[in-house]
């Protein structure tokens, strides 16, 4: 969808890159290497991206790291864009709502990293009916064409394992219960 809009490959891997998950910043070297590309097409796209504000960037020591600017007034419709381009909007209506008792979800793995690898890992946390949630996954991976894997947690298996979640890179795609999914923010 974005290629008809966004004739740049490289704009359109930073835009997914930094709007799936916009507290993930990356600097200029690991985005060339991420994206096998030279570290001057990516720099020429960078510079575009802030001079627009679209993204910021923040001196680390000697690095420039950068990430999406979410005080932009069209970061939240860019976001949806980019969600409803990997399909995280169709992903969320056709199986967490109808699971019924989700306290909460969200996604780990390469998508949490601005990565589009085409395989989604999604966290669902409640009281989850498996067989149902493997019929309806199938489903929805036919409609938005990325491989789905799951992991269905109670509440008490999340909370043996939140430190691990905390500690890798994560967004909150449905919140049934904030209390309960502000744990891994």
């Amino acid at each position: 969808m974005l290629e008809s809009l966004i004739t740049s490959k490289t704009r359109i891997r930073l835009l997914l890159k930094f709007f799936l998950n916009p507290a993930h910043g990356a600097y200029l070297r690991e985005l060339a290497q991420e994206f096998e590309e030279s570290t001057n097409s990516v720099r020429v796209e960078l510079n575009r991206m802030a001079e627009s504000g679209l993204i910021e960037s923040k001196e680390e020591g000697r690095t420039k790291v950068y990430r999406a600017n979410q005080a932009h007034p069209l970061f939240p419709e860019i976001s949806r864009i980019v969600a409803k381009t990997v399909g995280f909007d169709r992903l969320i209506e056709q199986v967490i709502q109808r699971l019924g008792n989700v306290k909460f979800a969200f996604v780990t793995g390469d998508y949490a990293r601005g990565i589009d690898s085409g395989l989604i890992d999604l966290v669902l946390v409640g009281a989850i009916d498996e067989t149902y949630l493997a019929s309806l996954t199938k489903k929805v991976e036919g409609l938005i064409e990325k491989k789905i894997r799951t992991l269905a947690l109670t509440l008490e298996e999340f909370r043996k394992l939140e430190g691990k979640f905390r500690e890798e890179p994560h967004f909150v795609v449905w919140d049934g219960d904030s209390h309960a999914a502000s744990k891994i923010s």
